[in-house]
Order: structure tokens, then C-alpha cells, then sequence
């Protein structure tokens, strides 16, 4: 239980704060307590809803955080989430809504407080190119895990060695990426499939440029390791987690609208549920969760992959968050579990054994 706290305790505090200033703001606009209850459980709610959303982002930010040192991996637990808490949940929905009314800043924030009905379907509005964006990052982000000729781990050993092998085919990933979006898009208006396709294609450079800053990064400090110097900049694993954590937050943004069109509200919500991430997050990294358990890391670039082909097809269909946060949870589940009968007998028989899947 202390070893618990001691990850937890700064996420339990702000959630006691962001509670104690929903508590503070329902009051003041409501004047009821009634009022303020159900404003509080919204918040309680969302914050579950973002948790339960998440917590694949959790393990693919631990297996990333795990290569940084831990001067960075501060930074991302800190900077990082004034990014992920004001950026992604204030910040992001504000600058959708002031693009798409041609609104200024403080006029934006007068609509979203004054007006949240107008706000909400501003929001939404953009959904097709948020869809294409966020959908084909993730997408990306699955598909590299798996489309990778040094893994030799495999879960679902059936299709990752399929996949390990097709990783011999340059650039194979994005064209079937490609090959996704543009069959989405003849699904979509043709207004809607441009806009589909432009976010789609931009979300693809970004990972690719991302990638990019990494390697040169990667490659700078092998150059100076060669001459004795100690670099870790942790630079673009760090650019590489908030631009995911962006990503992942789409969704979760978007699909508060469901609970609440009161900006506000939302923002606090979302927020106590990044908060758990980040702490999830560090748990993971500092008990070497990912290395106790062979295939968690699996299950979660699979929920990735399932997420990001989600997000795809949202530009379409509607697919409620619940189906995706029990698609994502179950994988996680799964791989958890066959992480735990590997431990038990396959490494007695077989140190090299894996499900079939």
C-alpha cells in the first residue's frame, strides 16, 4: 500500500483540488446542491471514462519512458502534464472552435462558458479531421511495434511472425495505412474525404517526422558514446510521448461531449484522468512491470492498432466509447494473462515458448 501511495499520492491531491474547484463552480453556477452534485459526478465520471481509456497509453508510455533517464522522464511527468492537462483538455478545444468560427481567443472562451450548446457542435464538427489524424498517428505508432525485423518475441505468434516478416518490405506499414484511409474516405462526402484525407496524410508526416528527430537524436549520442562522452537527451522519446498522449486524448475529448457540453466541467474531468496516466505511467517504468510480464507490451500496441483503425472509421461510423474502452481493456487483459501462464510453465519447459494466440 506505501509503495502505491507513493506513485499515487500528487494524482489523489489534484484530484481532490479539481474536485474542490468543480464543487466551488457548481455552486456559483447552479446555487443548488443538487446542482453541484451532478456536476461533481460528471467529473467523477469522466475521470473513470479517461482512465479506463487510457490505460494502454499508460503501457506503451512506459515502454518508451523506460529507454529515457530519469532527468527526462521527470520532465515528462511534469511538462508533460501541464501539455496533456492544459494543452490537450483547455487548450486544444478552444483553438478548434476559434478556427472553425474564425473566433478570437477571448471570444472563444465566452462562447465555451455562455454558449456550451454552439461550442459542443463546433467541437464536433471537426471530428472527421481529428478522426484522420489521431487515427492514422496511432495506427502508425501499432503497426511499428509489429512491422519490426529484430522482434522476436511474439504473442499472437500466428500473425506477429507474419508481420515481423513483412517488416522486409520498405515502408509496408504505411502503405497499408494508406491503403485504410483511402477506403474510409470513398466511404465519406467528398468535401469530408478531402478533409479525411489531408489529416490523415499530416498525421502520418508527424509520426514520421517525430521518428526523424529521434533517430538523428539517437544517433548523435552514439557518436559521442563512441568518444567516451555519456549523452542521454531523451529529446525525442519526450517529443514522441506528448505527441502520442495528444493523440490519445482525441477521443477521450471528443466523446466528453457525451457526459457534458459545459467546458469546464470537461476540462477537470479529463484532467484527473491524465493525471492517473502519468502515475500509471511511472508505476509501470519503476517496478519493471513491462519485464516482469512478457506480452502486456503486445496487448497494448494491439488496443493501439484497434484504436487508431477506431478512429478511422469514426470519421464514418459512430462507434461508442465504451465499446473502445472494452476492446482496449481486454486485449490489455488477455496478454496480462498470458504473460502470467507464460511465467508460470512455459519459461520451466521452454524459455523460447509463446501462445499461439
Amino acid at each position: 500500500m506505501a509503495t502505491l501511495l507513493r506513485f499515487y499520492t500528487f494524482s489523489f491531491i489534484f484530484t481532490l483540488i479539481c474536485l474542490g474547484l468543480a464543487g466551488w463552480y457548481g455552486w456559483s453556477s447552479t446555487g443548488t446542491l443538487a446542482g453541484t452534485a451532478s456536476l461533481l459526478w460528471i467529473v467523477v465520471v469522466l475521470s473513470v471514462l479517461e482512465v479506463s481509456l487510457s490505460f494502454d497509453n499508460a503501457v506503451v508510455n512506459a515502454s518508451v519512458l523506460k529507454e529515457m533517464d530519469e532527468v527526462w522522464q521527470r520532465r515528462f511527468l511534469t511538462w508533460g502534464i501541464a501539455f496533456a492537462v492544459f494543452g490537450m483538455r483547455v487548450v486544444f478545444p478552444l483553438a478548434i472552435v476559434a478556427i472553425a468560427a474564425g473566433l478570437g481567443p477571448l471570444e472563444t472562451i465566452d462562447l465555451s462558458l455562455n454558449d456550451p450548446q454552439r461550442y459542443e457542435e463546433l467541437v464536433s464538427s471537426a471530428h472527421v479531421g481529428i478522426a484522420g489524424f489521431g487515427g492514422a498517428f496511432l495506427a502508425m505508432v501499432g503497426l511499428k511495434f509489429f512491422f519490426n525485423l529484430d522482434k522476436d518475441v511474439h504473442w499472437i505468434r500466428a500473425l506477429e511472425a507474419q508481420l515481423t516478416k513483412f517488416a522486409a518490405l520498405p515502408a509496408a506499414e504505411i502503405a497499408i495505412l494508406l491503403l485504410a484511409m483511402w477506403g474510409i474516405s470513398t466511404l465519406l462526402e467528398p468535401g469530408e474525404a478531402l478533409t479525411f484525407l489531408i489529416s490523415g496524410i499530416l498525421g502520418l508526416v508527424t509520426f514520421i517526422a517525430v521518428e526523424g528527430v529521434n533517430k538523428i537524436l539517437e544517433l548523435r549520442e552514439e557518436k559521442a558514446r563512441l568518444t567516451g562522452a555519456v549523452i542521454r537527451s531523451g529529446l525525442g522519446g519526450f517529443l514522441y510521448l506528448n505527441i502520442l498522449d495528444a493523440s490519445f486524448s482525441f477521443d477521450g475529448v471528443i466523446g466528453a461531449f457525451a457526459l457534458s457540453n459545459n467546458m469546464v466541467i470537461i476540462a477537470l474531468g479529463l484532467s484527473i484522468g491524465a493525471m492517473f496516466v502519468r502515475s500509471m505511467t511511472i508505476h509501470l517504468v519503476r517496478q519493471g512491470t513491462l519485464a516482469q510480464y512478457r506480452f502486456l507490451e503486445h496487448g497494448a500496441f494491439w488496443a493501439i492498432i484497434v484504436l487508431g483503425a477506431i478512429m478511422l472509421l469514426s470519421a464514418r461510423f459512430h462507434i461508442p466509447e465504451t465499446i473502445t474502452g472494452l476492446i482496449g481493456a481486454t486485449l490489455i487483459g488477455l496478454s496480462l494473462w498470458w504473460s502470467i501462464r507464460y511465467n508460470r510453465n512455459d519459461r520451466a519447459t521452454d524459455p523460447s515458448a509463446a501462445p499461439d494466440g
